[in-house]
């Protein structure tokens, strides 16, 4: 069955052309003792030019049975068969060689040692063709792997997106059900407000190009995001930020922190009849970017972290995706309140949206 020739491709000429190399400079070398005794030299130079005349034939016909897929119990005979016809022309060129020089005492050729004396020059087409089938797998194994490594990045990409969008209709869903809760209490002002910012969010999030941003734009995405729950929640949300020096532009994952704050204050702030506080902290420390957020949750819920699975389940896919062993991820209850820690490896952002 022939296989498709996307998958088995063959090298490029001029690489196939360079394993003909290292042979050629063994005939060369073994050209080298005949110098000085008679028509040695000339008979071994006529053996190197026959073989470098062959070379591309032999190439043309490996590339041909690479791209039909023929296995290697059929390759291997017909190349055999084939190396051994071009030695026999070799052998007849060494016999025709003294007669066309007009040599003294040239004889015509010894048919037996034609078809039978071939051993030099098949065993050097042999090991081309050896060489050649080396140097073509070895490629064809460097060609799979770039598509494997193409086809994990696609992947990649594609876990990220899903992962990314995953976010919007559950974050959707929560704020329109808040504004549902500010019309029903003819707050129509704040409805408004809240939509609007609503609408200035999706702008900011929906088909970004880059699945990591600068710090600095993470918390421009998250500060829109409070201010949507700072309508609903009022005096109820209190935030404080603690940002260290030289963080701004370090490369953060985009929309990292939304679902971090949307868990802390759905399931831990708006539970509570007594305003709550919401504390994050970013800091560089010894090659790591250091992210701490911490609220406080309602009394009865103090001890549990029961409701969260969707936004840290989807941080932690994310990391592993973006970070892989690099990365550490905490969670839990701790004295009355929820705090997430979060390490990432501490690398600056650049105005392309490449990581320096």
């Amino acid at each position: 069955m022939a296989s498709d020739a996307s998958i088995v491709s063959p090298p490029p000429w001029r690489v196939s052309l360079m394993a003909a190399l290292p042979i050629g400079l063994c005939l060369l070398v073994m050209a080298v003792p005949a110098v000085g005794h008679g028509h040695a030299l000339a008979y071994r130079t006529l053996y190197l030019l026959a073989y470098l005349a062959w070379t591309p034939a032999l190439i043309w016909l490996q590339r041909w049975l690479w791209r039909a897929g023929w296995s290697p119990w059929r390759t291997v005979p017909l190349l055999l068969l084939v190396t051994y016809l071009m030695a026999v022309v070799n052998n007849a060129l060494g016999f025709l060689l003294p007669q066309a020089m007009g040599w003294p005492g040239a004889q015509p050729p010894r048919w037996a040692r034609v078809f039978f004396g071939v051993d030099d020059c098949w065993l050097a087409l042999i090991a081309y063709c050896a060489a050649h089938a080396l140097v073509g797998h070895y490629h064809a194994l460097k060609e799979a792997q770039a598509r494997q490594a193409q086809a994990l990045l696609a992947a990649r990409d594609a876990e990220l997106r899903a992962l990314r969008y995953q976010l919007n209709p559950h974050f959707l869903f929560n704020t329109l059900n808040g504004v549902s809760s500010l019309v029903a209490q003819a707050r129509g002002e704040e409805a408004r407000t809240m939509l609007a910012r609503l609408g200035g969010f999706l702008r900011a999030t929906l088909d970004r190009p880059s699945h990591e941003v600068s710090v600095a734009e993470e918390l421009a995405m998250t500060e829109t995001y409070l201010a949507i729950e700072q309508v609903r929640l009022g005096e109820r949300l209190r935030v404080e930020w603690d940002i260290g020096p030289g963080v701004l532009d370090a490369c953060l994952p985009s929309l990292l922190l939304q679902p971090l704050v949307e868990n802390a204050i759905r399931h831990g702030i708006a539970r509570r009849s007594a305003p709550g506080r919401l504390s994050i902290a970013l800091h560089a420390r010894a090659g790591q970017l250091q992210l701490r957020l911490v609220n406080d949750l309602a009394p009865e819920d103090a001890s549990t972290s029961e409701g969260r699975t969707l936004g840290h389940d989807n941080v932690r896919q994310r990391l592993a995706w973006l970070y892989p062993q690099r990365h550490a991820f905490a969670a839990g209850c701790e004295g009355g309140a929820y705090a997430v820690a979060i390490d990432l490896p501490f690398e600056r952002f650049d105005a392309r949206g490449d990581v320096a």
